[in-house]
């Protein structure tokens, strides 16, 4: 009798829950068949931001474009955030958590290469040298692809069991010096603590690595941290006949430069993940005979540990100081005194709760387990304070080698444009299987 009466509420609880569930696999459908369709105005937009880059904190027009289109779509637009950031809210017809999306605006100090109808030539002043402007690392694609995913969203407004926010943010390569910006600014002015506040938070980045169709992504450390690393030995000019009169901070920065290559292959532990110190700049000296007063060394830091990279920031200083010490000269060593990212870090449950629907929406065939990533991203600051998923979409034309097809940053850097439906796709399955899933949770709970 016990068992009929728990078998019969059984099914009757199926039974009511049915039309929730067909109800989200319609809403499912009908999106995906929207977002199938925007195709023609995603290579439009991309296509106009292409040739129309601006620099990091200089995004004004970008801005301006983006608030144009979005409240035309019915959002709730913000400007001016972090500068020239956009947010953009839209909530929907249902209750059930809030979701934010996320697409970097700025472009970087390239000149491009490609030969493209609407290639840039933009030109701007970057650290007082006159340069060219260029979507090198895709974030025209980023904000084209959000758009239209945007579009998919206010089109199924009413049926949305849950709100969207959309950030369009600045500076994602690096504020300039002086000056606050990127996800960090956008963070400090509230767009994760004020109202709407979101749950969780999803991103794309595309990547040539990759071929068209695959999407890539991994639990835990995806791309490492990274910080600027400036160290100034300070010796004694003196003749360059002469040395004994004075201390040499070309000889001691030698030294110096050679030293850190040892932090990482003897005072970390490695079996912990990548880290890497590099010098990509060192200056000093103004002629063939003399020792100069000072040099000055440019350099980053990258790890995908977040201990090991205080065990390293701590041995960088010690490093240069001391063998500075040692010589009769002076080091001052700054890190992280312009920019410091911390790890690109995927929640592990939040991703095994997306990796169906992102298998769904390429093929299981396509999802790439990514291998952690030496370059840098400051959706992580994102990250550290609510839960966040950050996928790489493939833009390399299948069969094309990696010749063809240049790295991110590159002034040869093009996408194959039929690749981005598909991240259109992602950020509108993400969204909404994430919505459907708390709204279950929630009926399954009540």
């Amino acid at each position: 009798m016990i068992r009929a009466l728990r078998l019969t509420m059984f099914a009757a609880a199926l039974s009511s829950a049915a039309p929730a569930f067909a109800a989200d696999n319609s809403l499912r459908k009908d999106a995906e068949a929207l977002a199938a369709g925007t195709s023609d105005e995603l290579i439009a937009i991309r296509r106009y931001l292409h040739e129309r880059p601006e620099l990091s904190n200089r995004e004004s027009e970008t801005g301006q474009y983006l608030a144009a289109k979005l409240q035309a779509l019915g959002y709730q637009v913000q400007t001016g955030v972090a500068r020239n950031g956009v947010v953009a809210v839209l909530k929907g017809g249902k209750p059930g958590p809030v979701v934010a999306l996320r697409a970097d605006m700025d472009g970087l100090p390239v000149t491009e290469e490609v030969v493209l109808p609407f290639a840039s030539k933009v030109k701007s002043t970057y650290d007082g040298k006159d340069v060219g402007v260029m979507h090198a690392c895709g974030h025209d694609t980023h904000m084209a692809m959000l758009l239209s995913a945007a579009a998919v969203f206010a089109k199924l407004q009413a049926r949305l069991p849950g709100t969207v926010k959309l950030i369009f943010q600045p500076a994602e390569e690096g504020r300039p010096a002086g000056e606050e910006g990127g996800a960090e600014l956008m963070v400090k002015e509230g767009v994760l603590s004020s109202a709407p506040k979101p749950d969780v938070i999803f991103g794309l980045h595309v990547l040539t690595q990759f071929e068209t169709g695959q999407l890539a992504f991994r639990a835990g450390s995806l791309m490492a941290s990274t910080e600027n690393l400036n160290i100034v030995v300070h010796g004694k000019q003196t003749h360059g006949a002469m040395p004994w009169n004075g201390v040499d901070p070309i000889v001691i920065s030698a030294q110096i430069i050679s030293a850190l290559q040892t932090v990482v292959s003897r005072q970390l532990d490695i079996t912990q993940g990548a880290a890497i110190v590099t010098i990509g700049k060192i200056d000093g000296g103004v002629r063939n005979n003399i020792i100069p007063d000072e040099v000055r060394m440019k350099g980053t830091l990258r790890s995908l540990d977040p201990a090991s990279r205080l065990i390293m920031n701590d041995a960088v200083r010690r490093t240069a100081t001391k063998i500075a010490e040692a010589s009769g000269a002076t080091a001052i060593v700054g890190i992280g005194d312009e920019y410091a990212y911390p790890v690109t870090y995927n929640d592990p449950a939040l991703t095994a709760q997306m990796r169906p629907t992102l298998e769904r929406i390429a093929g299981k065939a396509n999802i790439i387990e990514s291998t952690p990533q030496t370059v840098a991203e400051d959706f992580s600051f994102y990250q550290q304070k609510i839960p966040g998923l950050f996928v790489f979409v493939g833009v390399r034309k299948p069969g094309a080698t990696t010749d063809e097809y240049a790295p991110n940053h590159s002034p040869r850097f093009k996408v194959d444009e039929s690749g981005l439906p598909l991240g259109v796709r992602a950020l509108v399955g993400l969204t909404l299987d994430y919505m459907a899933q708390s709204a279950n949770q929630v009926r399954s709970q009540s």
